[in-house]
């Protein structure tokens, strides 16, 4: 009998050992990354930009505090608004990412801004992002680059 006892008791240590890693493993797993994507440069240029949608499966609210590529000096977070007709971009601090929820990064409104760029940006190559969120941590991402001047990610191509 106390072998019995001894056993279950291992068993179910184990299975709350499995669970609890389990939930720590989905907790990093409540960010969830779609279709990173940026846009070719032409020769000379020393800035691009980089979109992708940021879903927030998780339980609670979420900020993207930073960013870092090996193919920029510096990466930035900014934001495109119009005013009077004219459109201004200002840099933003971080992006917020509510419980439940997802943000679009595209043109023409929030996204990464690569600057000082390291060599051109080409179509049809990929290149790491590491971004840094304030809960979920490091999450590093490879982002497709389309055509110069495109609206969206090359269809066909998830990541």
């Amino acid at each position: 009998m106390p072998f019995a006892k001894v056993a279950l008791a291992s068993l179910l240590l184990a299975v709350a050992t499995i669970q609890s890693a389990h939930a720590q493993g989905q907790a990093g797993r409540a960010i969830v990354i779609e279709e990173p994507w940026a846009r070719a440069t032409p020769g000379g240029a020393s800035t691009g930009a980089a979109y992708m949608t940021i879903v927030n499966k998780g339980g609670t609210a979420d900020r993207l505090l930073s960013a870092a590529t090996p193919v920029a000096r510096d990466v930035q977070f900014h934001k495109v608004t119009e005013e009077s007709g004219i459109s201004r971009m200002r840099e933003l601090k971080a992006i917020d990412i509510a419980s439940g929820t997802s943000v679009l990064l595209k043109p023409g409104n929030i996204h990464i801004m690569l600057v000082g760029l390291k060599q051109p940006l080409k179509q049809g190559e990929s290149f790491p992002l590491t971004l840094e969120f304030e809960t979920a941590g490091r999450i590093d991402v490879r982002v497709a680059t389309a055509r110069v001047g495109a609206t969206r990610p090359d269809s066909g191509k998830h990541h």
